[in-house]
């Protein structure tokens, strides 16, 4: 697995199957990132990320997506997220969310994103 990637332990082989229930229980919401704070606590070098799910209200996460994007770049961005997951401390900081994205061959994350914008909070389907 590529260096400070555990969003993508998705990529590591599975052993067995989730089931239909597991996977509704998660949930793949839209969001649109409303503010962004550089961490430089965090072990690797990562983002604050505040995430508007509109009717759901804001969620924060640590994300890792600093080699390709700038944290201004990221305000108003409509993004894929797992909702359901709990909640993870990272360096001292609450990371109820997970941003999704796809490792490219040297680490860089590029995010997952709707190609049209659609309401903040939406389930994908």
């Amino acid at each position: 697995m590529l260096p400070g990637l555990f969003a993508c332990a998705a990529m590591a082989e599975q052993t067995a199957s989730a089931t239909w229930e597991e996977f509704e229980r998660v949930g793949l919401r839209a969001g649109t990132i409303r503010k962004v704070e550089r961490f430089p606590e965090a072990r690797n070098p990562a983002y604050k990320v505040w995430v508007d799910f509109g009717p759901f209200g804001i969620r924060q996460s640590s994300a890792q997506i600093t080699a390709l994007y700038s944290p201004e770049e990221l305000i108003g961005r409509q993004v894929i997220c797992a909702t359901g997951l709990g909640s993870k401390r990272v360096a001292g900081f609450k990371s109820e969310i997970l941003i999704t994205g796809f490792a490219r061959a040297d680490g860089a994350i590029v995010l997952s994103r709707p190609d049209r914008t659609v309401p903040d909070g939406s389930a994908l389907c």
